[in-house]
């Protein structure tokens, strides 16, 4: 069983008297993340390429930090990982990048699951003449049917880009069988992984992910983001920065004005984490990274399937709430970002209900628009969204439940 107090200890803003549960708009942040700001600001706060000795130190501490966010992802090498300042930049960059290769007729395909972080960048490029397909969501199952997807694909198709899990419905999505029919068809995946990231491990070889990107401030840590792409496909890329960088200076290239630094190095103070995490409960100090990380993830996914059960069981027993995503916790089929609607009551009235309690949740679209439109919820403010992650307690659920019960009572 994971030790929620030592959890808990790692994250200052706990300790507030608040409950943290709109955790798929912004986790809280790692101390090891806020030390590394520090120490960094203090101590490496120079600009990189000079030949004087504190240059060369702040070079090789970012030289490090980037090695172990490819080890985190199992990147095949460093130079695949571009850090950017949002998930939404770093999409529209890929975009414009990309599409400098792509004709007049050729077709990519969204979802109308997506984030509009995944979707827009891609939609946008019907001004120059790319077709657009949509893949909608079955409206029974609200899941994607691979059936629809190969229906789409065509010897035109370019892209496809999919999220690895909704930030609305919860429910993962099986990347790795995705890609293998749409590179079959000879097109490129590129998979939004925000909602995914902070609860499962993230293998973008076993996925065979052309292109992949979350935000680290949706992942315990500073307001920053980062894609993968595979070398190969980087190289092929345009260069968006400066006339003088050329194409094969990856990942500089697709960061005009450089990525953050302090932020950057910081990012370590995550992978730091989940090694104290499997350090802390498990024998095997001496492991590698890699397998710390198989066990750590063990722990998270499986307290918070724990949490999602309790919620879900509750939610599913109220008769006038509707679960919009899988009513069951299942953790191999959903992540713990759990959205409803009630028959009688809007989305915003039920959070503001909630507001003076000191639980912070939220009700929307979540720039999930398209599939709010589809589900045809607009009219009930969208959906009421609890997001949980695995600092998050049973007692904190209960909590919610309780407040729950007197806005619900018949």
């Amino acid at each position: 069983m994971m030790d929620i107090k030592f959890v808990r200890e790692q994250f200052p803003a706990l300790e507030r008297d608040f409950v943290f549960m709109d955790n798929a708009g912004g986790s809280q942040v790692l101390k090891q993340v806020t030390n590394k700001i520090t120490d960094y600001l203090l101590h490496s706060n120079v600009q990189l390429g000079a030949s004087y000795a504190v240059s060369q130190e702040a070079g090789e501490r970012l030289k490090r930090s980037t090695e172990i966010v490819s080890e985190l992802i199992n990147a095949s090498r460093p130079e695949e990982i571009v850090m950017g300042s949002s998930t939404t930049m770093l999409m529209r960059i890929l975009s414009l990048s990309i599409s400098k290769n792509w004709k007049k007729g050729d077709e990519i395909i969204v979802t109308n699951t997506d984030h509009e972080a995944n979707v827009s960048p891609w939609t946008d490029l019907e001004k120059s003449g790319i077709t657009v397909k949509i893949w909608q969501v079955n409206p029974e199952t609200l899941e994607l049917d691979m059936e629809d997807l190969e229906k789409l694909l065509s010897e035109r198709t370019k892209l496809v880009a999919v999220t690895h899990a909704s930030n609305v419905l919860g429910t993962i999505n099986p990347i790795k069988k995705y890609a293998e029919i749409i590179h079959k068809a000879g097109a490129l995946i590129c998979v939004d992984g925000v909602a995914y990231a902070p609860h499962r491990k993230v293998d973008v070889q076993d996925l065979d992910a052309d292109f992949y990107t979350f935000s680290w401030y949706k992942t315990y840590g500073p307001h920053l983001a980062m894609m993968y792409g595979k070398y190969d496909l980087l190289k092929e890329l345009e260069s968006i920065n400066h006339y003088f960088i050329d194409n094969d200076v990856i990942p500089y290239k697709l960061q005009p004005g450089n990525f953050n630094f302090e932020l950057t190095y910081a990012v370590s103070g995550i992978t730091d984490y989940y090694a104290e995490l499997h350090d802390h409960h498990f024998d095997g100090k001496d492991l590698q990274f890699k397998q710390k990380l198989d066990k750590s993830y063990g722990l998270i996914s499986a307290h918070e399937e724990k949490l999602a059960t309790r919620l879900l069981d509750y939610l599913n027993s109220v008769s006038e709430i509707k679960i919009i995503g899988l009513s069951s916790a299942a953790a191999e089929k959903r992540v713990p970002t759990i959205s409803f609607v009630h028959e009688n009551l809007r989305s915003d009235e039920i959070v503001e209900a909630v507001d003076p309690h000191n639980i912070g949740i939220r009700f929307g679209d979540f720039y999930a628009k398209k599939l709010i439109q589809a589900l045809q919820l607009e009219e009930m403010n969208g959906v009421v969204r609890v997001s949980l992650v695995h600092y998050n307690t049973l007692e904190e659920v209960d909590k919610l439940i309780e407040v729950f019960k007197t806005i619900f009572k018949s």
